[in-house]
């Protein structure tokens, strides 16, 4: 049987310390560059956030698979895409965020009656030349949101998006071109309005009033 003296002991306990401090730092050093990438590609081309994600990490492993350890979750991308642009585009946008938040409190007020709340970039304040408008809806029926585009002589396309309450569950999305804007109505039943997820401290959408606020915080 290997006998450890105390001396010995307290050698390897600081070596494994080291070791496991410089594996975190190492870690969270590629976390970093991957969400940095990804926030680049996100800034500039308009990629969403899983396709950012994975392309950067394909970027900065090469050929070597990404584990879930490395990977940025969205709330750090989020906070990258933030410095990128405040970096590169401060000149620029703002003007475009305040654009894309006006025509979306207008078309919000418009669809009033289904309770629309605004989420995604224009909400967070990362919008930038590619983003598009994308709201919540809840009604009783998604055709109650397609009767009322169509009676609006909106011209939409419907696809289908995962619903957050299970994978196995859709929801349709109406989209359209909006003073040429890109839209995209999530539209969710009535009762999912009180179980739309929140994540962490980070507001996650916002209805008529809190969007209107935004707008009027822009000017202070």
């Amino acid at each position: 049987m290997t006998r450890f003296y105390p001396t010995r002991r307290l050698r390897l306990a600081g070596s494994m310390s080291a070791m496991a401090e410089y594996f975190q730092s190492d870690t969270e050093l590629l976390r970093a560059e991957i969400a940095a990438a990804a926030a680049r590609m996100i800034a500039e081309d308009g990629a969403d956030y899983s396709t950012a994600k994975r392309k950067a990490a394909r970027q900065i492993l090469g050929t070597n698979k990404a584990g879930g350890n490395y990977m940025p979750d969205n709330s750090q991308i989020e906070d990258e895409v933030r410095q990128y642009n405040a970096l590169f585009f401060a000149d620029t946008q703002p003007a475009r965020l305040r654009h894309l938040r006006e025509l979306a409190l207008a078309l919000m007020e418009e669809l009033a009656q289904f309770s629309p709340y605004l989420t995604g970039a224009v909400l967070n304040g990362t919008a930038s030349s590619h983003s598009d408008i994308y709201l919540q809806l809840f009604a009783d029926s998604p055709k109650d949101v397609q009767i009322f585009l169509l009676n609006k002589n909106v011209q939409f396309e419907v696809s289908e998006i995962p619903h957050f309450k299970s994978r196995g569950q859709s929801i349709e999305v109406a989209s359209f071109m909006y003073a040429d804007e890109g839209v995209h109505l999530s539209l969710y039943e009535q009762d999912d309005l009180r179980n739309i997820p929140r994540n962490g401290t980070r507001t996650e959408r916002a209805d008529i009033a809190a969007t209107r606020a935004l707008l009027t915080q822009m000017d202070l």
